[in-house]
């Protein structure tokens, strides 16, 4: 269904046309969408199709903030093997043939794969989007296969036909890290940020921060990284013997140290004061009592009941 408003008709945008009416009003129907299915779509793929298990399902898949192009009608159906697929069956009421068509088809067809995972399947089906066009122009003047809208379509078809590009930092061995100029310490970090034990990693950050040109909202960045990501338990430390390694950020690193350093004096005079309420608690001391010595709210002091 039309709903860009460029369908010849007159009609406001966002008007089904008689055209899409109609068409919906029979292909709706699944034993007419199952001859549609016959006569339409490629033998090979019907050879993967269970028409008896044909279901007709809701078609819409616009995203948030984008209004619609064109309606569709969408059945489920299994293959043959037994896996759930889907035949997407997407029409389009236009007097001018639309370029961008095949991209919209294929968009309308991951739509179609989302809303299958979001339902609580762990693979993706099989999408079949199949365009019926009525026009004025004949025949129907541009490619349906969405690679030729790239510029590039060679490039493309290399690129969404293989595997994506992968930088698994995991499997990437420390001297290589060190080669990689302005991304080193970020990556060296991400590499270990689960290890107890950061100390070992002091040595390799300090020389990288020496070597390559940082800017302190990075490096502030990269230490808050440590702190609120890691898993050692001695950041301060971490950071303190950094400053010593790395004097033109020095001063920058050991005011982070101290700032830690207070957060975790803090932190020390919280669970005493929680330790000192609970003690006082078992002894059968009124909370009010607790609440005045320790300076903890009537709701910390109650939660510590529990």
């Amino acid at each position: 269904m039309d709903m860009s408003g460029r369908n010849g008709t007159g009609k406001r945008p966002g008007t089904p046309t008689p055209h899409d009416l109609t068409f919906k009003q029979f292909l709706t129907n699944p034993d007419i969408a199952r001859d549609f299915i016959l006569l339409h779509l490629p033998p090979d793929l019907q050879a993967v199709c269970d028409l008896s298990t044909l279901q007709l399902e809701s078609g819409s898949f616009v995203e948030p903030g984008l209004r619609p192009f064109f309606s569709d009608v969408l059945y489920s159906m299994k293959t043959v093997s037994g896996h759930s697929g889907y035949i997407h069956v997407l029409i389009e009421h236009q007097s001018t043939p639309d370029k961008q068509m095949a991209f919209r088809l294929m968009r309308y067809a991951v739509g179609a794969m989302q809303r299958h995972l979001d339902a609580g399947h762990t693979a993706l089906p099989l999408v079949i989007p199949v365009l019926f066009y009525a026009g004025r122009r004949t025949p129907y003047p541009y490619s349906t296969r969405w690679l030729d809208a790239f510029a590039e379509p060679a490039l493309a078809e290399k690129l969404y036909s293989g595997h994506f590009p992968l930088v698994d930092v995991t499997t990437i061995a420390d001297d290589r890290i060190m080669t990689h100029r302005r991304m080193a310490a970020l990556t060296l970090l991400q590499k270990h940020i689960y290890r107890r034990d950061l100390s070992a990693l002091v040595e390799r950050l300090a020389q990288l921060l020496r070597a390559e040109p940082i800017e302190q909202t990075q490096l502030a960045a990269l230490i808050n990284y440590l702190v609120q990501t890691g898993e050692t338990s001695e950041a301060e430390a971490f950071v303190r013997e950094l400053a010593r390694r790395v004097p033109q950020h020095g001063e920058q690193l050991m005011t982070i140290a101290e700032q830690l350093e207070q957060n975790g004096f803090r932190k020390g005079v919280e669970m005493a004061k929680r330790e000192v309420a609970r003690s006082m608690l078992q002894n059968g001391i009124d909370w009010r009592l607790v609440s005045k010595v320790t300076g903890l709210t009537k709701e910390q002091v109650a939660q510590l009941r529990h």
